[in-house]
């Protein structure tokens, strides 16, 4: 087994570098009449933060896990829970087929912004082609990020690159709780693509790149593409055991098989390799794109006013009728494999080097 390395991260906070951190959460004049109780909370999160309490509150694994008397986190274990019972949803024959489109946009009217963004438009042409043919559409504003009191995706932490075990399906990097990382959005999330027959994916481009918010996303999905199911076989974040683990790792893909479409935007320029970047990362994840009709690249305003940009997509009705049809193609691949009538051509091809 190779050495694991240390030396990276910095000491602790002190007990002043603490207070400081601690208190900017409560910049607002109004929180001085409760300062008596805030310095009673400070302590508390001050013995959390010392004591290392990521997962204060536990359970014991149970059966079916290689250690059935560790203590996992409760919030760990109910997410678990809840992704087992999505997967045996989906794959039930009998149940309404169901799409998850995606808003990667991080721009609404209830922040700085003032305005919808048009790929929450485009979103919605893609919600409502899907609810016409009986579809199961559940939409995922990712936007919300900027607007919502307290939601976050926290970012990942790479624990894939110290070995592939070490990163757990879901992720159980979060909540931290002795260093204040709550409230994360993914655990719901991992829900939401596990219960998906096909994912729609509708992005502009910032910076020839992803949306932070859309790419945040993308990091924590990880831990689908190879992610260990067990976080006792590890006992938590154990470097040493997950190491030894993968020498002889399986890199489970939890959401593979299901249909894909991409729907891409800009203004000047990244719309290609973007949609290029995300296409080859829902492949690599084993997802089955719905065709070239289902992938789809286009500016909106080539070199046009940013104030305009609503009023061009609305007379760009040609543009709108191709998103539509990447909702028809994913629409109908998934119906085809639902009926077993499109199968992944490369699924019983054995990769001789996994990861």
């Amino acid at each position: 087994m190779t050495t694991v390395r240390k030396g990276q991260a910095p000491a602790k906070l002190n007990r002043d570098e603490f207070h400081l951190v601690f208190t900017r959460d409560f910049y607002d004049p109004a929180y001085r009449a409760v300062a008596r109780e805030l310095a009673a909370v400070e302590e508390v999160a001050w013995q959390a933060y010392v004591d290392s309490h990521k997962a204060p509150v536990t359970v014991k694994a149970g059966p079916g896990f290689a250690d059935p008397d560790y203590d996992l986190s409760v919030e760990w274990k109910e997410t678990h829970d809840r992704l087992l019972a999505a997967e045996a949803h989906q794959k039930d024959p009998a149940t309404r087929s169901r799409v998850l489109v995606i808003n990667g946009a991080a721009r609404n009217d209830g922040s700085c912004p003032g305005e919808i963004s048009k790929t929450w438009r485009l979103a919605k042409l893609c919600e409502a082609v899907l609810a016409a043919e009986g579809i199961e559409t559940d939409l995922l504003d990712l936007s919300l990020i900027i607007s919502d009191y307290d939601r976050h995706i926290h970012p990942c932490k790479a624990c894939v690159s110290t070995a592939m075990p070490l990163c757990h399906w879901p992720c159980s990097c979060y909540p931290n709780h002795s260093l204040n990382q709550e409230n994360d959005w993914m655990n719901e999330i991992y829900e939401r693509w596990v219960a998906a027959h096909g994912i729609i994916i509708v992005t502009p481009v910032y910076w020839y790149q992803s949306p932070s918010i859309l790419k945040l996303m993308i990091d924590r999905l990880v831990c689908a593409d190879g992610g260990n199911p067990d976080p006792t076989s590890t006992h938590g974040k154990k470097a040493e055991e997950a190491k030894a683990l993968e020498e002889h790792w399986h890199y489970p893909k939890h959401l593979a098989g299901r249909i894909y479409g991409v729907v891409v935007h800009g203004d000047v320029a990244g719309i290609e390799s973007t949609r290029r970047s995300l296409s080859d990362w829902l492949d690599w994840m084993g997802l089955i794109d719905a065709g070239p009709v289902a992938q789809l690249d286009r500016y909106v305003g080539y070199y046009e006013s940013y104030a305009d940009s609503h009023d061009t997509l609305d007379k760009d009705t040609a543009f709108q009728e191709e998103v539509r049809n990447v909702a028809r193609a994913v629409s109908a691949a998934v119906a085809a494999v639902r009926a077993g009538k499109l199968v992944q051509p490369d699924r019983k091809v054995v990769n001789p080097r996994p990861k």
